[in-house]
């Protein structure tokens, strides 16, 4: 039997191993948590959106996106050692004492939700060939270039920004790339004409309960060890998210006398990404101060949104784009070396941590704005974006995948029936 290398731990691998798994579960659990959100003739198609990125950029990831991550490169993108994975193997990854091998299969499993989570901004309109195409795009050209400012050595790493498990990647690269591509790709067809609610609040509840219990393999493993780091993120994650979740209850009551459950699962995520790039730089104490003030921005941002024109459709701005927003800048405050062991914010004498923290919440949104804005426009210069108005009000399930989430045969009905329409038409002229 082989053994594993010199310098990898047989404790520390085993915990990755779980983490990563937790990790890749989330996608699908997105999928759940989104699925519930949309109409229900937009199910499956919702929740294929999720599995898309699940296949095509786990690909990219090995081919190109991990090495211009996590090579060794320039302050702006890593070089192409790492492609193909040449070189990665099971040695241990340098500063670790897991396998090379294992620590790219756990980075990859964030660029594989981050790229999911943008599906939330277009759900019911937009192409499902459209789609794949540009998280493949995406994948490559703008979640590796954030993961290699804070992760991979460049410029923001350069400068002591702390981001522990993907403030400025996943939560701040999702958020603002969900509203350039909503603006890139329009509204549905129905807003502001009639309400769009969801359709299986239980999917949703169901969805968010297992995005929470994925999340302590997220943070938990970003410690990438059996380590203090891992030990407090893991407990953060379960702390923020609770007072979250309480504060949210309040503001649902004073709001309207009653608490709902969608509102509920909301409050779950936006306090898991709250806490996301603090878990291992804050007290225990302050990151349950961080999960009741993170509910107070994304609540607000949620209750404006749908008074504009602006169409994003699941609010990926307001729970991970202002609450990952919120958990970078509070880390700039409340840093504190005695549970970090690495560095302290403002509150405990270095003024210059939330300098930087400053910086990275305008750097980090800015670039996976501006990147897919134009990789949408590039994709939408050779292929539709958007369906037609008729596919939308049949439901994507039935136009993109010839399949419904529930078996009414309403839409395939109606499918069928504009096809020999056009067919009649055709054969008239």
């Amino acid at each position: 039997m082989l053994s594993l290398p010199a310098g990898v731990n047989a404790g520390d691998t085993a915990w990755m191993l779980i983490a990563t798994a937790l990790v890749l579960m989330m996608t699908p659990a997105l999928g759940l948590f989104y699925g519930g959100l949309v109409r229900s003739k937009n199910t499956l198609n919702t929740f294929m959106m999720s599995l898309a990125a699940l296949g095509i950029v786990t690909v990219t990831w090995a081919l190109i996106g991990y090495t211009l991550g996590f090579a060794p490169g320039g302050s702006l993108i890593g070089g192409l050692r790492f492609a193909l994975l040449r070189g990665v193997t099971f040695a241990p990854r340098a500063g670790t004492a897991i396998p090379h091998l294992l620590f790219m299969a756990f980075e990859g499993s964030f660029a594989i939700i981050t790229a999911a989570l943008i599906s939330g901004a277009v759900v019911e309109r937009m192409r499902f060939g459209a789609f794949m195409v540009f998280i493949a795009l995406w994948s490559v050209l703008v979640y590796p270039v954030l993961a290699h400012w804070v992760w991979g050595g460049g410029w923001l790493a350069q400068h002591g920004v702390l981001d522990f498990a993907g403030g400025v990647p996943v939560e701040m690269g999702s958020g603002f790339s969900a509203l350039a591509a909503a603006i890139a790709v329009g509204a549905r067809r129905d807003y502001h004409r009639q309400a769009l609610l969801p359709h299986n609040a239980l999917y949703v509840l169901l969805g968010a309960g297992l995005l929470w219990f994925g999340w302590f393999g997220f943070n938990g493993g970003s410690g990438y060890a059996v380590n203090q780091p891992s030990v407090l993120a893991f407990v953060n994650t379960l702390l923020c998210p609770a007072c979250t979740l309480v504060v949210w209850f309040v503001l649902d009551a004073l709001r309207d006398r009653r608490v709902t459950a969608i509102g509920a699962a909301t409050a779950v995520v936006v306090g898991c990404v709250g806490i996301t790039p603090a878990a291992g730089y804050i007290s225990p104490m302050a990151s349950m101060l961080l999960g009741a003030v993170a509910a107070l921005p994304s609540y607000a941002l949620i209750m404006w949104r749908p008074r504009t024109r602006l169409d994003e459709s699941l609010d990926v701005l307001a729970a991970h784009g202002t609450a990952g927003l919120t958990g970078m800048l509070f880390i700039g405050f409340f840093a504190e070396r005695s549970w970090n062991g690495i560095g302290n914010g403002l509150l405990f004498g270095h003024p210059a941590q939330l300098l930087w923290q400053g910086i990275a919440v305008l750097a980090g949104p800015a670039y996976a704005f501006i990147g897919t804005y134009i990789l949408m426009r590039l994709v939408g210069a050779v292929m539709p974006l958007r369906a037609s108005d008729r596919a939308q009000a049949v439901g994507m399930d039935v136009v993109e995948h010839g399949e419904e989430a529930y078996t009414t045969g309403e839409g395939a009905i109606l499918v069928v029936a504009s096809e020999g329409e056009r067919r009649d038409r055709f054969a008239t002229r």
